[in-house]
């Protein structure tokens, strides 16, 4: 494993470098050009609040491709009546806040660091980081955010505050974008999305995939 120096601004290769269980680096900083060029080579930061950061590439990787969504037939029928409405980067703070707060099975704490939350804010605000919105009834119920690189999303993480709010909204977002999207980064496994179509697929085919969109850039 690498030790990242924090003057420079590099990692290893992922396409090379296996690391164990996809742990590729520790060490760096949170800088938004940091964050922003290792997104670009598949790894991201994942750890725990007062450890030092730790830098990821998994091997399988966990992806969503927009034309193998699966939506049951009764969410379809949650969404066909209406009862969540949706928004793009209109509440990018009150949503990622919300990602960070969250209670989840199985974990104590959270993975979201104030530090962490602060670059990705500065990230929303040059443009490079987004936010999906869920409302009901003018009261914001769920959402999710992430990185968008061309035509590829990186999801980070959703909340939900009433049951299938989440699910709602990342259905519809993949739903209209899937003409502009070749690829959904789910990175790490969930039952949740896994539901939805995600999948595992090796490593070097979805840095395949990332590579090619750079490319197009």
């Amino acid at each position: 494993m690498v030790r990242l120096d924090e003057n420079e601004i590099s990692f290893p290769d992922p396409e090379v470098y296996e690391g164990h269980e996809g742990l590729i680096a520790f060490g760096g900083d949170l800088s938004v050009e940091r964050i922003w060029f290792a997104y670009q080579l598949g790894i991201f930061p994942w750890y725990n609040p007062g450890e030092e950061i730790l830098w990821w590439c998994p091997d399988p990787r966990f992806v969503l491709y927009p034309d193998e969504i699966k939506v049951s037939k009764s969410m379809r029928k949650i969404l066909n009546k209406g009862i969540f409405t949706f928004s793009e980067n209109k509440s990018f703070r009150e949503v990622i806040r919300n990602c960070q707060q969250v209670s989840r099975k199985e974990q104590t704490g959270t993975w979201l660091s104030d530090e962490l939350m602060e670059s990705f804010i500065k990230l929303h605000e040059y443009g490079l980081a987004k936010s999906i919105e869920v409302w009901q009834n003018g009261e914001l119920v769920g959402g999710f955010y992430g990185l968008q690189i061309g035509n590829v999303f990186c999801g980070e993480s959703m909340f939900a505050k009433v049951s299938n709010a989440s699910k709602a909204g990342f259905i519809h977002f993949v739903e209209n974008n899937k003409d502009l999207l070749d690829l959904i980064d789910c990175q790490s496994h969930t039952e949740h999305l896994e539901s939805l179509g995600a999948k595992m697929i090796p490593k070097k085919e979805f840095l395949k995939t990332l590579h090619k969109n750079n490319e197009r850039r």
